[in-house]
C-alpha cells in the first residue's frame, strides 16, 4: 500500500480556494447576465452544484463570501435573494487605519479632502437658516485661527459633520464616519508631516460666514483654505 501511495507521490493537493474564486465570479457574472434585481432569487444551492458541476460545499463557502459582500441574504418562503449592498458597511470591515499601509492611508486622507471641498455646491444649495444656526452654536467658542483647532478630531467631526448632514446624502454621511478616525489616525501617527510654520488657514467660523452668503464658489474656495495645511 505504501509503495502505491508513493508512486503518487508528484500529485499536488487540489486548490480548493480557486474554486471557490472562480464559482464566486461565475455567480456574479450569472447575477450580471441574467439582470437579477434587488429581491429577485437566486437557484438553491444543490441546483447551483448540479449546474456548475462543483460540490455543494465549494457552493456554499462562495455563497458566504457574496453573503458577506452583502450582496445576497436569506428570506422565509423566498431562499437566497439579490440585496442592495450596504457599501459602507463593507469598508467598515477593511478600513483599520493602524493595519493599512501608508501609501493607503494617503489615498483615503486624500479622498476625505477631495469630498469636502467637492460637495460646497450640496452644502450651500441645501443649508436652511436652521442648519447655519446650529454651525454658529458650533463654532461660537473657535479661537480664531488656531492650529489645535484644526486637529481637534471631536470638534473636527462635530463641524464637518454637520456638513456632511447637510447634503442629506446617507452615503456621504456614512463616509464621513469611516475617513474621519483615519484622519485622526494620519495626524496622530506623524504621517501627515505638517510644516513647521502653518500657513494661515479659513477658520469654521468663516466657512459659516462664506456659507451665510450663499455662493458656493467662495465656500468651495474656503473649504479648500480651510483644508490646505492638510494636502500631502
Amino acid at each position: 500500500m505504501m509503495e502505491k501511495l508513493r508512486s503518487f507521490s508528484t500529485l499536488s493537493a487540489i486548490d480548493n480556494s480557486s474554486m471557490v474564486d472562480k464559482v464566486e465570479l461565475s455567480l456574479l457574472d450569472f447575477f450580471i447576465n441574467k439582470q437579477l434585481k434587488v429581491g429577485d432569487s437566486i437557484p438553491k444551492e444543490l441546483e447551483l452544484a448540479d449546474l456548475m458541476g462543483v460540490s455543494r460545499t465549494v457552493i456554499r463557502e462562495s455563497l458566504n463570501r457574496l453573503r458577506t459582500m452583502g450582496l445576497i441574504e436569506t428570506k422565509k418562503k423566498k431562499g437566497t435573494v439579490i440585496k442592495s449592498p450596504d457599501i459602507t458597511l463593507i469598508l467598515q470591515k477593511s478600513i483599520i487605519p493602524h493595519i493599512l499601509d501608508h501609501s493607503t492611508l494617503r489615498d483615503i486622507f486624500e479622498l476625505r479632502l477631495a469630498l469636502e471641498v467637492g460637495m460646497a455646491d450640496f452644502v450651500v444649495s441645501k443649508a436652511t437658516n436652521e442648519d447655519i444656526l446650529e454651525l454658529l452654536e458650533i463654532v461660537k467658542d473657535e479661537e480664531s485661527q488656531s492650529a489645535n483647532a484644526l486637529f481637534d478630531i471631536d470638534y473636527e467631526i462635530k463641524f464637518h459633520g454637520k456638513l456632511y448632514e447637510i447634503t442629506a446624502n446617507d452615503t456621504l454621511r456614512e463616509f464621513q464616519k469611516l475617513l474621519l478616525p483615519v484622519y485622526n489616525y494620519i495626524y496622530s501617527s506623524g504621517l501627515l508631516n505638517l510644516p513647521t510654520a502653518q500657513k494661515k488657514f479659513t477658520s469654521h467660523k468663516q466657512l459659516v460666514e462664506l456659507l451665510q452668503t450663499r455662493d458656493a464658489e467662495q465656500f468651495r474656495v474656503g473649504m479648500r483654505h480651510h483644508l490646505e495645511n492638510h494636502f500631502l
